[in-house]
């Protein structure tokens, strides 16, 4: 029997489409450059912060970026990730954290709300490049 209305599954896969953004994950620092309007004019803000959760769900897939504002204030943005607005998003560190959602940090406050940098040995920055370049080629 053919449905009549869309289907969960069209609805999920209607839009997608490949973003060419850094990867990034939960704990990563990263910058969103999204565009602004204002009145007539168009303009790009960047937002600076770290990812402390995602929801990945096909059209509808989102993530959360928290930095901290004037007088250490928490901001926190939900971004959309397939949303025109978002013109490029640059990861700045990768950070290293044990588990998906980091929505303790909210509680946080000085030393213990920072996120450790993960560092990579010089064989594992050789393997992700190689693993890079083999995605690349497989694309083409």
């Amino acid at each position: 029997m053919k449905a009549s209305f869309p289907t969960k599954e069209t609805i999920m896969s209607h839009g997608v489409f490949d973003r060419n953004f850094s990867e990034f994950t939960v704990g990563d620092t990263i910058e969103v450059a999204q565009i602004v309007k204002e009145g007539n004019k168009e303009r790009t803000q960047l937002f600076t912060g770290y990812v402390i959760g995602m929801h990945n769900h096909g059209i509808s897939s989102t993530f959360t970026v928290r930095k901290f504002g004037a007088n250490n204030i928490g901001v926190e943005r939900i971004f959309p990730f397939y949303s025109p607005i978002i013109q490029d998003i640059k990861l700045i560190k990768q950070g290293r954290v044990r588990r998906a959602k980091l929505y303790y940090i909210r509680t946080r406050i000085g030393k213990s709300s920072r996120i450790k940098e993960k560092v990579l040995t010089r064989v594992q920055k050789e393997a992700l490049a190689a693993k890079k370049a083999r995605k690349a080629a497989a694309a083409q």
